[in-house]
């Protein structure tokens, strides 16, 4: 049986095998407003959506009126619109509550358990570092190695500004191209340190093709600098809108979330810690000249050593993205990176970012948009209008629509797994493509 093709292999259970790269940022484009603050607003949660299972993902009633539908929908706009609200302080929980993630499970495909109980998964995303624990390798820079390589940050090698600071290319003394994330000097407080730290650490223990790679770091007085994969073709965003020229079919958008699928059921289950992203979003997602994803930025990672549910004092996130659970209860698990990836569904069916404030009122926050769109039956007009319709293209807008509102669910028990997500957009992948052959475009 030949190779499949892109680097795209899968072991007999239909999972990928081993795979390379490594942790990422984001190298172009103006990253948007992050939250970070202490103790945000409460939410008002609701039980998980028995309405939304289906054997592909999702199964919400068609009929506008139905109470079952009404009293879900108020529900989940109340969750969604407390991510917008004026946080108000709350004393944060004293203990960590159990994680069921802590059980250990066998699984066919591994037998050895890393010391966290979970599976180590090497056969299936492999990562190369030999570490544990608190140990990882990187390379620390001299700042004239730096300066060098950005010919001593010249403004036009800069590539990027977001808010943790500038992004410059650069080429080392071996040829081989990096961007240059360099902090801004005024953000160098105890807290920045701290993420600094935190971010090279967890950059430097994880590998994988869907995350970009992590060459090293300075830390030099006032000088935070971190060196990563330089990704040439810009970010997801602003492919979405059109920077690039042609804009993405629906065939690549599907290939670019199962991309950002693998990236993060990697880091939830086969890192040698589970390690909970809390900033997926389009302008973290990088793409290469064969628009291949790479999840990036870890500055607000954090990884779970202890196997307990993380209660956090700090809510930190992007406006639109944000897990309303956690936004209630502090406690940060891998189901809030579910959440930010449901609002990315519908953000690369529909081209429209999480928040859009130019538009009608009630058409403002796009999952409550879609999912009103979805309920009356006409999904296809989520789509972006960029994109043609065709029998293949209104099928797979169903199917992803249903995932992704599965993904936005206002609990996390009523929210997949990373790791079902990417089964089930593989199916939607395989669909799309046998009805796009029966169903050729003119």
């Amino acid at each position: 049986m030949p190779p499949l093709p892109d680097d795209r292999k899968f072991n007999s259970s239909g999972r990928r095998r081993s795979s390379s790269g490594r942790r990422p940022f984001s190298v172009s484009g103006r990253t948007p407003d992050r939250w970070d603050f202490s103790r945000s607003s409460g939410v008002s949660t609701a039980s998980s959506v028995s309405a939304l299972s289906s054997a592909s993902g999702v199964s919400i009633a068609r009929t506008k009126s139905s109470v079952s539908y009404r009293s879900w929908l108020v529900e989940f706009l109340k969750a969604i619109l407390t991510c917008f609200g004026k946080p108000e302080t709350r004393p944060p929980e004293s203990r960590p509550l159990k994680s069921p993630s802590s059980t250990p499970s066998r699984s066919r495909h591994a037998n050895s358990f890393s010391s966290t109980g979970k599976l180590s998964g090497r056969s299936i995303y492999s990562h190369t570092n030999s570490t544990s624990g608190s140990q990882f390798k990187s390379s620390i820079f001299t700042m004239e190695e730096i300066q060098k390589a950005t010919k001593n940050f010249s403004p036009a090698l800069k590539i990027g500004q977001g808010g943790f600071g500038t992004v410059y290319k650069g080429t080392l003394d071996d040829g081989k191209l990096v961007a240059v994330k360099r902090a801004k000097k005024t953000m160098h407080d105890s807290h920045v340190s701290v993420e600094f730290k935190s971010e090279i650490k967890i950059m430097g223990r994880v590998e994988h093709l869907n995350l970009v790679k992590f060459y090293g770091y300075l830390e030099d007085g006032d000088e935070k600098i971190i060196v990563v994969e330089y990704v040439p073709n810009g970010t997801l965003r602003e492919h979405l809108d059109g920077f690039h020229g042609n804009y993405l079919d629906l065939g690549a958008r599907i290939d670019i979330a199962i991309d950002v699928a693998h990236a993060v059921t990697y880091l939830h289950m086969y890192a040698d810690h589970p390690i909970i992203h809390r900033d997926i979003k389009a302008s973290n997602i990088l793409l290469t000249e064969t628009l291949r994803a790479k999840v990036a930025d870890f500055g607000f990672a954090r990884a779970n050593e202890s196997g307990v549910t993380i209660v956090s004092t700090q809510v930190k996130g992007t406006a639109g993205y944000l897990d309303p659970e956690y936004l209630k209860t502090y406690q940060l698990t891998e189901k809030s990176d579910v959440f930010s990836f449901g609002v990315l569904l519908v953000e690369l069916i529909s081209a429209r970012r999480p928040i859009e404030p130019k538009r009608k009122l009630k058409d403002r926050i796009t999952a409550k948009w879609a999912i009103e769109k979805f309920t009356q039956g006409s999904a296809f007009e989520v789509l972006d209008p960029n994109l043609l319709r065709t029998p293949a293209t209104n099928l797979a807008v169903e199917k992803v629509l249903e995932l992704a509102f599965q993904c936005l669910a206002p609990t996390r028990q009523g929210r997949p797994s990373m790791r079902k997500c990417a089964e089930i957009l593989w199916d939607i992948r395989k669909d799309y493509r046998q009805l796009s052959t029966s169903y050729p475009l003119p």
